[in-house]
């Protein structure tokens, strides 16, 4: 074997004693063809004959074993078997146990075969992310296609005293497997070899009419299994809609008992110094502030800003906090080490503030799984000030604002880092403020139309505009512009394949301000248009401007079984006037058609004012958010959304011609109506 000498990323043994042991014989057996195994390769999909998959744990390590052989039909399969990257963290170990084919009846091994790489894993470490795991690529010769591959490998991770939070507590989802594939015979085993009794409970499994049977929650004490066995076995969820079932395992534990195991760690790091001491400098600065207001904004501003962010990627299931000193004096640290910084400097100018831990990422499965801390994989800051209660982000940059101004997190559940806590859910949020304040005027004369869109972007609008204007080029900003504008007047419909500059062929755009404490960006647009007008197959002219970013698609569109809708829309208001030197149909359905919707998740007008030579609306939009939609109120949500995307979201008017030929036209179509 061609190979970098065994490290510890890597080794080449015989499994653990709690693994399974399959003798050559055994592995010959197993891979028998089928009628079940003849119909997948004949559908044209490749085929696993088995799959032995064991989680082991135990007080000094967690430890993954798999046994598989599957057929290499599709070339794809082939070519990613080929060559293949397994990624261990600090202190965990690969272990081959076994790399062997089938091949015409005949085993062959494949170890000898086998060329085996250690890399530093580059891919995540840059850009603040420091991770100290391995990249361990494994390269197999001679493989070929319709050859039967079979692995047998683990990993083995090894608690160290940095591991405190593994060593105490054990966090494992088990998912069922991927759709593609047809199993001959599947197991899963999971081993508890921990002193603690481990809870588990089965989530989204469905009965044989598809329906999701009730969770079970069940335990196993140290010495004792789960086991799952399966034979001509296809996970037959539909991806699409449906979450796949999956088990989640947790040491026993309560919500209280884990808070009063966290907060006792953080309580000792935030009692080390003082702020005076270590930031004498950072204290002068905060008491030459007199306003509250901007004394918090600055604190939170120089966290944010002048404490660089490093995401340890190895150290945040493990480690305690840093202390705060540490943190300013290196002007560096991960999400725990910020966030208790920031707390320190809060206290400081008596604002209450504390830790929370949360999961973004997994925020919507929160509420399923068992009580656990390793669920959560980030912290961030809740703080009260006059009444209200914020969250922030210390690893953010560039956010700006009083902090009613700033940016929004979204997300549910939290821990709060404190004595007797439970898991907290988020009441849903009403913004104070618009995040897009929009006014567009339209004046079309001679032929000719001028167009200004003058825009307000608000909280986290403005904070994202505010990059994106800075990180991006000027022409390509326009572009974007140019291009929404080339749907939103349905130049789309009359004037497709042409090319949008010669349209749009003096746009211009510029900042018009940018007011760092209310976090309000204001950026205007302007062109000139040769034919503004949108032109039908029977030469009708229109004006018009449908702005399709007020129509929520995701909403109408939203089809999950499993899942409830997220609700997380900014505030919007919109101005729009289309001005003409010709006569309009002030009549005309759409043109005069006004909408108010009162939803429980949101409040929508639509008010028009209509003149012989042109019309305006103003769209008023305001969501309650940071929520999901309960499934019983889903489908009046989604129409009351269907009627915003039936001519209410935008303006169009119809110009009557000039002509007595043209009048009669007009005249006759008013008496159909």
């Amino acid at each position: 074997m061609e190979n970098t000498i065994e490290s510890e990323s890597y080794k080449i043994q015989e499994p653990a004693n709690w693994a399974s042991k399959i003798d050559d014989n055994q592995l010959i057996e197993y891979i028998k063809e089928s009628d079940f195994s003849n119909k997948q390769v004949e559908e044209g999909r490749d085929f696993c004959y088995f799959l032995d998959k064991i989680y082991y744990t135990s007080d000094t390590e967690n430890s993954e074993y798999a046994c598989v052989a599957y057929t290499l039909n599709e070339p794809g399969n082939l070519e990613s078997a080929s060559a293949r990257d397994v990624i261990v963290e600090e202190n965990e170990t690969y272990i081959i146990h076994r790399i062997s084919v089938l091949r015409e009846g005949v085993l062959i091994d494949k170890i000898a075969d086998t060329k085996i790489k250690v890399l530093d894993n580059e891919n995540q470490s840059e850009g603040g992310i420091l991770s100290s795991s391995k990249k361990v690529n494994i390269t197999i010769k001679d493989l070929q296609l319709y050859d039967v591959l079979i692995t047998e490998d683990s990993r083995v991770k090894v608690f160290t005293d940095r591991d405190f939070l593994r060593k105490e507590f054990l966090k494992y989802v088990y998912i069922t497997p991927s759709t593609y594939w047809a199993y001959g015979n599947y197991k899963f085993s999971f081993i508890n070899d921990r002193k603690e009794t481990i809870a588990y409970k089965k989530t989204f499994f469905r009965d044989d009419n598809g329906d999701v049977l009730k969770p079970e929650i069940n335990y196993l004490k140290k010495g004792e299994r789960f086991v799952i066995e399966k034979e001509n076995y296809i996970n037959s969820f539909d991806q699409n809609r449906e979450i796949a079932p999956y088990i989640d395992f947790a040491t026993d534990r309560n919500w209280t008992g884990l808070s009063n195991y966290i907060s006792p760690l953080y309580e000792e790091i935030y009692s080390k110094s003082s702020l005076k001491e270590f930031a004498p400098k950072l204290v002068e600065k905060l008491d030459v502030i007199t306003d509250k207001d901007e004394q918090l904004q600055f604190a939170i501003d120089y966290v944010q800003n002048h404490i660089y962010y490093v995401y340890n990627a190895d150290e945040m299931n493990g480690h305690k906090p840093q202390e705060p000193a540490i943190t300013y004096e290196n002007k560096q640290g991960d999400c725990k080490a910020k966030s208790v910084l920031l707390k320190v400097v809060l206290d400081y100018i008596n604002v209450d503030s504390s830790v929370v831990l949360v999961n973004f990422n997994s925020d919507h499965h929160i509420k399923n799984y068992l009580p656990s801390l390793l669920t959560f994989n980030h912290v961030i800051v809740k703080i009260n000030h006059k009444d209200e209660t914020y969250f922030i982000d210390a690893t953010t940059r560039d956010e700006f604002g009083l902090i009613e101004n700033r940016g929004f997190i979204y997300f549910l559940h939290y821990l709060e880092v404190k004595p007797n806590k439970q898991l907290e859910v988020r009441k849903p949020y009403k913004f104070p403020y618009y995040g897009i304040n929009e006014k567009v005027d339209l004046t079309a004369q001679n032929q000719k139309g001028d167009l200004k869109l003058v825009t307000t972007y608000k909280g986290n609008r403005a904070n994202y505009m505010r990059k994106y204007f800075k990180n991006t080029n000027k022409r390509e900003i326009i572009d974007s512009w140019n291009n929404f504008l080339f749907y939103t007047l349905n130049y789309s419909g009359d004037r497709e394949g042409t090319d949008i500059r010669t349209i749009f062929n003096d746009a211009s755009i510029e900042i018009v301000s940018d007011d760092k404490k209310l976090n309000e960006f204001t950026i205007q647009y302007k062109t000139s248009i040769e034919n503004p007008y949108f032109t039908d197959q029977q030469k009708n002219r229109f004006l018009m401007y449908f702005d399709r970013n007020i129509v929520k698609n995701n909403a109408r569109d939203f089809m999950h079984k499993d899942i409830l809708f997220w609700h997380n829309f900014d505030n919007e208001k919109y101005e729009i006037n289309l001005q003409t030197d010709q006569r309009i149909d002030t009549e005309e359905k759409f043109t005069i058609q006004e909408s108010t919707i009162n939803n429980p998740y949101f409040d929508f007008t639509s008010r028009k004012k209509v003149t012989k030579n042109g019309a305006s609306i103003v769209v008023d939009f305001k969501p309650l958010v940071n929520l999901e939609i309960p499934s019983a109120d889903f489908e009046k949500f989604r129409n009351d959304h269907h009627t915003i995307a039936d001519s209410n979201f935008g303006l169009g008017i119809d110009i009557i011609e000039q002509g007595l030929l043209n009048r009669l036209k007009f005249n006759f179509k008013k008496r159909l109506k």
